[in-house]
């Protein structure tokens, strides 16, 4: 049997024309693949400004979201990758995020990145069970 992949479809603000040409999510066999999620709020589509924490929280909303579309939850992330305009931000970020994943957090990266091309600090990218 082939595997297909499948585009999870999220309700968003921003138009598909203006933002750049990927999928918010792919479900692919067992897994589904969340881009990464800047603070972007999906009902205005405007990025959320802020500090860390209030990026942060913004960031993993999206990403439950997502995978609440796509029939997941934040209980099956396996992987995570969290990119950060400044490896200082790392406590500042976790706090949050142990708050999103409280017991057995999944497997994850955190890396600094130098810029991006909108003004917010840290966006993360995640696979999970389907």
């Amino acid at each position: 049997m082939a595997l297909k992949k499948q585009v999870i479809s999220i309700p968003d603000a921003r138009s598909a024309a203006a933002g750049p040409p990927l999928s918010a999510a792919i479900k692919a066999g067992d897994f589904i693949f969340v881009s990464g999620q800047p603070p972007r709020d999906f009902k205005t589509g405007e990025l959320v400004s802020g500090d860390i924490q209030v990026q942060t929280r913004q960031v993993l909303e999206n990403v439950k979201i997502i995978l609440e579309a796509a029939g997941s939850s934040m209980d099956k992330v396996v992987k995570a990758t969290v990119f950060c305009s400044n490896a200082g931000y790392f406590n500042k970020v976790n706090e949050v995020y142990k708050q999103y994943f409280p017991h057995e957090p999944p497997a994850r990266t955190f890396c600094t990145v130098g810029s991006w091309p909108s003004a917010f600090d840290i966006e993360i990218e995640c696979i999970a069970l389907a």
